[in-house]
């Protein structure tokens, strides 16, 4: 029996598809690699065939078995009826009525309070973009790249002339990641066609990189964002031990694949610097491949030949090879530090089965709002409203945001707002303090 109805094995011949009724606990048993159920509004699905045929990726759906996945399911899907076709052969079940809305671990009042923030946020129209942000955007970013182009086309290739094309050139391609950001997480046009077209264009032909690559690592980020064996981006493949509890793991096991105690000081020759231009590239090019990602590729090769017919003829292949690698080298400076300041400062932790709103804001934080601020970091200075309306459009973040900190303050939960320049000085002093936390447990323990 299943906590007031009958429980029907889907498995079972004979059984009726879709008539199960379930307990939490029951729910929770199916949330291995080759059993996988999860829960969307009180429905029970079992997603372990279709896991690997998900859009989206495999790990990000899997990320929720023996979960509630609503908040998530409603986060990422604009076009949910369209999505609704897909769940119905998945169906196995419900929730017995005797079960709470969600497991008993969440904050049922957060949940709730949040459910109505977000309906005034679509009834509102906040989730609806402006075309013409997008399209000056895209503008100046390739009125960047022509004129870098034309400076040194016409101007010659001097030391100074050839710096600051490098600058104009990185500044472009960052301003490219943050474009690009916008039409992965759909936020741009009504369908979800025209980002994924246009996606692959923005990452493909001006960033040489894979749509791909990014939906399926940075949905897993947004899915379970700094949670351990889930957000890819807290795996540091041992260069690094980030928040409170890996660093004691880490020195109680008596790991040392690095000196993790000065891991603040190393992180500036291994972080920012090799990033981009070294662990993202090989990882994107040997992802196209191994995945035959062929539509990827033949993008990502169209910036390649793009770029070296443009730079080879006035510094030759391996000088305008030595270009791009220092404009790689530039970017990957600007995406870290951008990126890891709303992150690595926060709770990093092992997998807690929180609330969707706690979940997130206790891995994010915001910059200060200011002109230069919102450009440098293409509005993820506001990275609580993003990761809570991942699809909502990047101007309207500001809007949102005062609701979202009421909110907060209501249940208490930490709100965090902080400078450009302390956002960036705590990424080093979160790597120092656990980095000294491995240290005395490594010592001591």
């Amino acid at each position: 029996m299943g906590g007031g109805g009958q429980q029907n094995d889907p498995d079972e011949p004979g059984s009726a598809k879709g008539t199960g009724v379930y307990t939490w606990e029951e729910v929770q048993r199916h949330c291995s690699r080759n059993d996988q159920w999860l829960v969307i509004n009180r429905k029970v699905y079992n997603i372990t065939q279709w896991a690997r045929r998900h859009p989206g990726g495999a790990r990000v759906i899997s990320h929720y078995s023996g979960e509630d996945a609503t908040e998530a399911f409603t986060a990422f899907h604009p076009e949910l009826r369209f999505v609704q076709k897909f769940l119905k052969p998945l169906l196995v079940g419900e929730l017995a009525v005797t079960e709470p809305n969600q497991d008993r671990n969440k904050d049922a009042t957060i949940i709730e309070d949040f459910e109505h923030l977000r309906a005034q946020v679509e009834k509102e129209g906040l989730l609806q973009s402006k075309p013409l942000f997008f399209c000056l955007h895209l503008g100046h970013i390739l009125l960047l790249e022509v004129l870098a182009w034309l400076m040194v086309s016409y101007w010659g290739t001097s030391w100074t002339l050839t710096l600051l094309c490098a600058v104009m050139l990185a500044t472009a391609q960052s301003q490219a990641g943050w474009l690009q950001h916008d039409f992965g997480h759909l936020s741009v046009f009504k369908k979800s066609k025209w980002n994924h077209l246009v996606h692959k264009f923005v990452i493909g032909h001006l960033k040489g990189a894979s749509a791909n690559w990014w939906n399926h690592r940075h949905f897993q980020h947004h899915a379970k964002p700094n949670i351990f064996r889930k957000d890819p981006d807290v795996n540091m493949l041992h260069v690094f031990v980030l928040g409170n509890t890996q660093p004691v793991e880490y020195g109680i096991k008596k790991i040392k694949h690095m000196p993790y105690n000065h891991q603040h000081k190393y992180f500036f020759l291994v972080g920012p610097p090799l990033l981009i231009p070294v662990y993202f590239h090989i990882q994107i090019m040997q992802t196209m491949i191994t995945h035959r990602h062929w539509a990827d590729l033949v993008c990502s090769l169209s910036y390649y030949f793009r770029y070296f017919y443009c730079y080879t003829p006035l510094y030759g292949f391996f000088g305008s090879l030595a270009l791009m690698t220092f404009v790689r080298f530039l970017e990957s400076h600007w995406f870290v530090w951008v990126t890891q300041m709303n992150h690595i400062p926060m709770e990093i932790e092992y997998e807690k089965r929180q609330d969707w709103l706690t979940m997130q804001l206790q891995a994010t934080c915001n910059i200060e709002q200011s002109f230069f601020n919102d450009w440098f970091s293409g509005h993820l200075n506001f990275q609580i409203e993003h990761h809570l309306f991942p699809m909502m459009p990047r101007h309207n973040y500001h809007l949102v945001a005062q609701r979202v900190r009421a909110l907060c303050e209501k249940h208490g939960v930490s709100y965090e707002i902080k400078s450009l320049w302390r956002g960036m000085a705590d990424v080093v002093s979160s790597l120092k303090k656990s980095g000294d936390l491995w240290l005395d447990a490594y010592l001591h323990k």
